[in-house]
């Protein structure tokens, strides 16, 4: 790909990063320690066409692509790591209605999850079922018009507030991945409920919930694609969910290198400012380089999807390498910041514990590793 950014590009950039500057970063402390969930700045950021930047045109989506995408969500993530994670799971939605719709679901839910007027969610883990989607028990069951949904879904980003979720149940006999169905879930379903809110150790501004289905009436014409597609809709939202989250992790660590380099240069110690020694400089140095290095992967991997070229082992190289760098990044901001940074005051210790889960969520490194070695050894 190109690594200079188009005109619209850079556009897009400068507008998310002046909506998050303006919108978002002076509360992002205040929804945090309340555990406010920032529903009018999300209305703001559908208005703006933030939460359906990969939804074409004609569907009323932004049309800017995976790249454009990336951009603003790494300037969404800089000022509020949980206010990216909301948006970044609403975009996620609508891939599998894009690919996988008929023309009437396409019609009826892309629209307003693109513009903002419906919030999307992504359910696929269950108390026993994680890493391995194959150990899904929750249930649905055909009956005439409709499926009776039966069980339960946990650690459900956006839960609370979504209007449409994209639901990934069991269907067939089989105890594999090839008996597993996705449906599109709506608010107020007979037999669906939330249930208890997670008490996160970051992203404390995001809502995460348990779901509970007890005979759920999901209509038949709910269903994506066809029974038995469920793993390979899952599989194919996450590949898109990895750019995501890998860009979530660069605007962490950005926020992190910043904040560690203001606080370096005005700290003083030994008669003089902490950032002219060396060992400080060595820290910066290191998260300067290796947020460059993510960026250019993860770009990459977004240039490919938009291109429509196989990303499914670029995706889960940027995730890993970016949300491991994350997390590398926020441990050397609290350094530099000393006994300062273990402080709820500093911007750091907030971005320390939403750097965390970045390796956990949409697939933990050790998962990306298992996708990227299989990658290669079936090439």
């Amino acid at each position: 790909m190109s690594f200079q950014l188009s005109q619209e590009q850079e556009m897009i950039r400068l507008m998310a990063r002046d909506f998050a500057k303006k919108e978002l970063e002076p509360f992002a402390g205040k929804w945090d320690r309340e555990e406010t969930f920032p529903g009018a700045a999300v209305k703001k950021m559908g208005a703006l066409g933030l939460m359906g930047m990969m939804v074409p045109v004609e569907y009323g989506g932004a049309g800017v692509g995976a790249v454009g995408y990336s951009l603003a969500l790494q300037e969404i993530a800089y000022a509020c790591a949980s206010t990216a994670v909301t948006m970044s799971v609403t975009n996620l939605s609508s891939d599998p209605v894009l690919k996988f719709g008929t023309e009437e679901q396409k019609r009826c839910y892309l629209t307003p999850l693109a513009q903002g007027e419906m919030l999307g969610a992504f359910a696929i883990t269950e108390p026993e079922a994680g890493s391995d989607p194959g150990g899904m028990k929750t249930r649905a069951e055909e009956r005439g018009d409709h499926y009776l949904v039966n069980g339960s879904k946990i650690f459900i980003t956006n839960g609370s507030y979504a209007d449409v979720i994209i639901l990934v149940t069991r269907t067939g006999s089989e105890k594999t991945n090839r008996g597993l169905s996705a449906f599109l879930l709506t608010k107020g379903t007979p037999g669906f409920k939330i249930g208890r809110a997670e008490d996160k150790m970051g992203l404390r501004a995001s809502d995460t919930v348990e779901l509970l289905f007890d005979d759920c009436r999901i209509p038949k014409e709910n269903l994506l694609a066809k029974e038995g597609f469920g793993f390979r809709i899952a599989m194919t939202a996450l590949d898109s969910g990895r750019i995501g989250i890998a860009s979530q992790s660069l605007g962490i660590a950005r926020a992190c290198l910043h904040e560690a380099i203001r606080y370096a240069k005005t700290r003083r110690q030994f008669g003089k400012n902490i950032g002219s020694f060396q060992a400080i400089q060595w820290m910066i140095a290191d998260t300067a380089a290796e947020i460059e290095a993510a960026n250019q992967l993860t770009l990459y991997a977004a240039d490919r999807k938009d291109q429509e070229i196989s990303f499914t082992k670029e995706a889960s190289m940027a995730k890993l390498i970016a949300s491991e760098m994350a997390n590398r990044a926020a441990y050397r901001a609290v350094q530099i910041h000393g006994g300062y940074g273990y402080m709820k005051e500093f911007k750091v210790e907030r971005l320390y514990r939403d750097a965390r889960v970045t390796t956990i969520y949409e697939g933990t490194s050790e998962v990306q590793r298992i996708v990227i070695a299989r990658e290669f050894m079936q090439d």
